[in-house]
C-alpha cells in the first residue's frame, strides 16, 4: 500500500490562495538583499526564521513588507516565482492561480510592468517545462485607501492580457470590504474575476459583503462563518469556493492546534472547502504540507482528500474543458488508491 504522502502527491490539485511574494524563503532573501545592498534586519538566515514566530496577522505582515524590499527587478520576481512553482509541481500542482501585492512594490519605486514582467516569464516557464497553468491575480492593499486601489486598479487593466482577476488582502480588521465597492464594480465591468479575503480575522459580516457588495466569485479564508449558520446554509446552497489555509490559521492564531481547525466540519456541511498554503515560507508548509497536516490531525479519509482537490478545481478558473479532464484525473487517482 502506498503511502498517504505519495497518494496526496499523486492527485491533481490547484492552488488558489498563493500569495508569491510569501515564497521569499530566507536563503532567497539574503542573496537578493546581497544583489541589491539592502541591509537586513537580521544577521543570518537562522535569526530570520527565528523571527517567524507570529502571534498575530499584523506581526506577519511586518516581517512581509520588511522583506519585500528585496525584490527590486524582474529577474528577482522571476527567480521567486519559479522557485515556488518547481515546488508546487513536485507535489502535484497542475494549476496555479497567484497573487501578487502590486502597491507593495509600487510605493518602494518598482515599476507595476517590472513585477509583472518576471512574474508573467516564470508562468510561462512552468507551463512550458510542467505543463503547469496559471491565473494571475492582482490584490489590493486594504489597510491602504480605496482611491489608491482605484489607481491601482488603472495599471491591473494596462496589462489585461496577463491579469485575469483582482483580490483584497492585507490587514482585515477594520478594513470592509465594502470600502472597496466602486473599485471592484469597475473591475468586473472591465471582465475581470474578483475574489477578497473575509473572515479569517474579520467578522462573518465581511463574507457577506464580500459576496454582496463586491460579488466576488470565491472566499479566501472564510473560516469564521462557521459563526453564522444562514452564511453556512448559503455557502453550501451556492457552492462558493472557500481557499482555507490551515497552516496559516495555526501560525497566526486563528486556531490554537491544528486538531481545533473547522475544516473538516465545514468539508462535512457541504461546503466547497479547498487547500491552500498562504504564504508558504513564513508558515512552515507549502501545498502538499497542509494536506498531510489536516490529514493527519482531523483523520480526513481518502476520499476527502480526493474531494478536497475536486473543489480545487471546481473552484479554480479554469475553463469547463480543462476541469473536466483535471476532474477524470482525480477519480481516476482515487481509484487506484482503493486498489492497493
Amino acid at each position: 500500500m502506498r503511502s498517504r504522502e505519495a497518494y496526496v502527491r499523486a492527485l491533481p490539485k490547484a492552488e488558489l490562495h498563493l500569495h508569491i511574494e510569501g515564497t521569499l524563503e530566507p536563503e532567497l532573501a539574503f542573496r537578493l538583499a546581497q544583489k541589491h545592498g539592502v541591509a537586513l534586519p537580521y544577521a543570518d538566515v537562522a535569526e530570520l526564521r527565528a523571527a517567524y514566530d507570529f502571534t498575530d496577522l499584523q506581526s506577519f505582515l511586518d516581517v512581509y513588507y520588511a522583506l519585500a524590499d528585496v525584490l527590486q527587478d524582474a529577474d528577482d520576481f522571476y527567480e521567486l516565482a519559479l522557485s515556488y512553482l518547481q515546488r508546487a509541481h513536485e507535489q502535484g500542482v497542475v494549476h496555479v492561480e497567484i497573487f501578487f501585492d502590486p502597491q507593495t512594490h509600487t510605493a518602494r519605486g518598482v515599476a507595476f510592468g517590472t513585477v509583472v514582467e518576471g512574474l508573467h516569464r516564470a508562468l510561462i516557464e512552468a507551463e512550458r517545462r510542467f505543463g503547469m497553468t496559471h491565473r494571475l491575480i492582482a490584490c489590493f492593499l486594504r489597510h491602504l485607501s480605496a482611491a489608491d486601489a482605484m489607481l491601482t486598479l488603472d495599471e491591473v487593466l494596462a496589462h489585461r492580457e496577463i491579469i485575469a482577476a483582482v483580490g483584497l488582502d492585507s490587514s482585515e480588521v477594520g478594513h470592509p470590504p465594502s470600502k472597496f465597492a466602486a473599485v471592484f464594480e469597475i473591475a468586473r465591468e472591465q471582465g475581470l474575476f474578483t475574489v477578497a479575503h473575509a473572515g479569517e480575522e474579520g467578522p462573518p459580516a465581511y463574507i457577506h459583503e464580500a459576496l454582496d457588495v463586491l460579488a466576488v466569485r470565491r472566499i479566501d479564508h472564510g473560516v469564521r462563518c462557521e459563526e453564522d449558520a444562514e452564511l453556512m446554509r448559503r455557502l453550501a446552497r451556492e457552492q462558493i469556493a472557500l481557499t482555507v489555509c490551515p497552516l496559516s490559521n495555526v501560525k497566526l492564531g486563528v486556531f490554537e492546534r491544528i486538531e481545533q481547525h473547522n475544516l473538516k466540519r465545514l468539508l462535512e456541511a457541504g461546503l466547497r472547502v479547498t487547500v491552500n498554503s498562504d504564504d508558504p515560507a513564513y508558515f512552515g508548509g507549502y501545498l502538499l504540507e497542509n494536506y498531510l497536516a489536516v490529514e493527519r490531525a482531523l483523520g480526513l479519509t481518502s476520499e476527502q482528500l480526493a474531494i478536497l482537490a475536486r473543489n480545487s478545481i471546481e473552484g479554480s478558473f479554469l475553463d469547463a474543458a480543462a476541469k473536466r479532464r483535471w476532474l477524470a484525473a482525480i477519480d481516476e487517482c482515487a481509484r487506484a488508491e482503493l486498489a492497493y
